[in-house]
């Protein structure tokens, strides 16, 4: 039986279904298994969506399951970009006016709370445990630590297929960059943060299809390109550095 963490969200009614008062033989059962086991999924990936992308409230939120808080985080996202890049509102006048509202409204509240029959609030204090720093200096060790090796992988040239992919990439974030400040650039990936992942899993089987047939052609051409070009490079590399020897 397969394991629930590598069924896709839109197959777990299925298997509920099949194992719930399953009567019949198991044939029909483990045909689906092995129909499953065959599907070639994005980026080769074995776990669903929602797995995939941590899972709890933050996967919640990506894929709309708490329509909610997704909606005020919209509002937040959309609400501060208006502010600091419609607006030319600058972060330092935010703080501050953010904090005399604060101040004035606490002081109003604490003197006026005696005439309303009402008990001021005290403001509560924050409790941090002490392993809570220890974890996030590991965890960020770890992740640059892996960023180092992965972009010495790259750069050296031990994998040329990543080194032109890596290089296409950073020439089109570059071209990005001119046309958008900072800001609407994180505005704009965290919209498409939003909406790319909602959409993939409604259309996962299409798009897993379609991307299948591109990443043959792809490697059809990378091909090519190996045979006509970087082969004949290296060799062209390979017999300076013996004649300079």
């Amino acid at each position: 039986m397969l394991d629930p963490v590598d069924v896709d969200i839109a197959d777990s009614d299925f298997l509920k279904n099949q194992c719930d008062g399953y009567e019949s033989s198991d044939s029909e059962f483990d045909s689906y298994c092995m129909a499953y086991a065959v599907k070639n999924r994005l980026f080769g990936r074995q776990k669903p969506l929602h797995v995939v992308l941590g899972g709890g409230l933050c996967a919640d939120i990506i894929l709309w399951r708490n329509k909610q808080i997704s909606v005020y985080v919209c509002m937040a996202a959309t609400t501060t970009w208006i502010l600091f890049e419609k607006l030319s509102y600058h972060l330092l006048t935010f703080v501050c006016h953010a904090t005399m509202i604060l101040m004035v409204t606490l002081f109003l509240w604490s003197n006026l709370a005696s005439y309303i029959n009402m008990t001021a609030s005290d403001i509560p204090e924050i409790t941090v445990p002490k392993d809570l720093f220890m974890s996030t200096a590991v965890c960020l060790t770890s992740a640059y630590n892996c960023v180092l090796r992965t972009f010495g992988h790259v750069a050296f040239g031990k994998d040329t297929r990543a080194f032109l992919s890596a290089v296409a990439v950073l020439w089109v974030l570059s071209i990005v960059g001119r046309w958008y400040s900072f800001l609407s650039f994180l505005y704009g990936a965290f919209w498409i943060s939003m909406t790319v992942p909602l959409l993939y899993e409604c259309l996962e089987d299409t798009v897993d299809s379609f991307a299948e047939r591109a990443q043959i052609e792809i490697k059809k051409q990378y091909a090519v390109l190996d045979e006509m070009v970087l082969q004949n490079l290296k060799k062209v590399m390979s017999y300076k550095s013996s004649k300079q020897q």
